[in-house]
């Protein structure tokens, strides 16, 4: 024969301890909580910012569903700076890098119009802006001789 289980009633008494034990751990817990939920966004925050490739000083700039390409474009800029004042700067080069500047503009506002268009419109936007992306990056790879 199976015994019943006896449920604990919630009297007068046991309600006061339960208080007691609640006044004595909340404040004993409760900022043990907050750090952990900090150290927990801290890391995540520099999760994301290495995988953007990006200071997580600056991984604001880089939210909403474009955020990806905006740090890509920002890369691709500094890149192009780099490219001017290294010592393979050439007429040819210095062409190259003026259109691309141009063409980077261009792309961030391509980026950030997508941000209000309905979702396959948006990715197929993203795609083709990260497609120019990878053509001007194989260049400039091109252009400081890595492949």
């Amino acid at each position: 024969m199976a015994r019943k289980r006896r449920v604990p009633k919630l009297t007068a008494s046991n309600t006061k301890n339960l208080i007691g034990v609640g006044k004595v751990l909340i404040p004993v817990l409760a900022p043990i909580a907050l750090k952990a939920a900090s150290v927990a966004r801290e890391r995540y925050d520099q999760m994301r910012a290495r995988k953007l490739g990006v200071p997580v000083d600056s991984l604001a700039q880089f939210s909403g569903k474009g955020g990806a390409l905006h740090a890509r474009l920002v890369g691709v800029g500094n890149a192009i700076g780099d490219l001017r004042t290294s010592g393979r700067s050439t007429p040819e080069a210095d062409e190259f890098a003026a259109d691309s500047e141009q063409r980077l503009v261009q792309l961030a506002s391509a980026v950030r119009a997508a941000e209000r268009m309905p979702t396959a419109r948006r990715k197929a936007a993203h795609h083709s802006v990260a497609a120019e992306l990878d053509r001007m990056e194989a260049e400039l790879l091109r252009r400081f001789g890595v492949s």
